[in-house]
């Protein structure tokens, strides 16, 4: 080897340490930061309150809350599924737009008007929360187009969390159907031998060599809900967004990626969510089945 080359390798070499030690430096001082906010939050955290953002832009599905589902609006179906929940407090769902805030108040529900300028959902559950006159220890981010939502389902992220005094965020998994397994809008998560998240991602985690899904392992697939530390909600909002964030497109990444602790379910349930047009007959149709009218 010559000289030159020789030079270049141990120059590369140290700029390879030196860019490690920077992402090394980076994560510990976000583990700093976590232990030292959660330090100060070790009490019981009792009083819940359950949000349920709601959006009428959508790409995908314009005008999605307001969509009829056996002849109530799919906000309203969310909400009355939610009021079952034996851990919440109080439901509120937080919109920007008059035509759902009337909607819901014509149903009975309490409503919070926040800013057309939320990012997404959790930012939106954050202002609303700001804006209550309650105060509350735990915020359950409850997705709007989830009319299926099962009560024991946001009872146990809630358990979940209250239990886990250093996590910061709970949420619930169920078992991946290998079809689903390549689908983008299937998100995957993996959890270690605790119950803590681990990573998620719209890709198949884990992938083996083959490429393929092995119709023998136990993936799991996020479902939608989640509940947050009430103080941690407001740092989550101020965080800058992460690169694995942005590039997955997944807001539960800033949370891992800041160094903080999130505990997972895993629940027998089946994703309901209603992403497009199509997905409204098949939800009257599972709604039928199950006598849920």
């Amino acid at each position: 080897m010559s000289l030159s080359s020789s030079s270049s390798s141990s120059s590369s070499s140290q700029k390879t340490w030196i860019v490690h030690g920077i992402l090394a430096g980076t994560a510990i001082a976000a583990a700093i930061g976590a232990r030292a906010y959660l330090s100060g939050s070790r009490k019981f955290r009792s009083r819940v309150v359950g949000i349920i953002p709601a959006r009428y832009a959508s790409s995908r599905f314009e005008g999605k809350p307001l969509v009829k589902i056996l002849g109530k609006p799919m906000i309203q179906r969310t909400w009355e599924r939610s009021k079952l929940a034996s851990t919440l407090d109080h439901v509120v769902v937080a919109t920007d737009d008059e035509r759902i805030a009337d909607c819901c108040r014509g149903f009975g529900a309490d409503v919070i008007m926040t800013s057309e300028s939320c990012r997404n959902g959790t930012e939106r559950c954050n202002e609303a929360l700001e804006k209550l006159e309650k105060k509350y220890d735990v915020v359950v981010n409850i997705q709007g187009d989830e009319p299926l939502i099962e009560p024991e389902i946001i009872d146990g992220v809630v358990k979940a969390l209250q239990l886990a005094p250093d996590a910061v965020f709970s949420t619930a998994v169920t078992s991946l159907k290998p079809e689903d397994g390549l689908d983008p809008n299937r998100v995957k998560c993996v959890v270690d031998n605790r119950g803590y998240a681990i990573y998620f991602s719209r890709g198949l985690i884990p992938y083996n060599k083959s490429g393929k899904v092995n119709p023998d392992f136990p993936y799991m697939l996020h479902l939608g809900i989640q509940s947050f530390d009430s103080k941690f909600l407001k740092v989550y909002s101020e965080l800058q967004p992460t690169p694995l964030q942005l590039e997955e497109d997944l807001e539960q990444l800033k949370v891992l990626e800041n160094g903080y602790k999130m505990k997972v379910i895993k629940v027998d349930h089946e994703a309901h969510g209603v992403d497009t047009p199509d997905d409204v007959e098949k939800i009257e149709s599972l709604m039928r089945e199950r006598n849920l009218l």
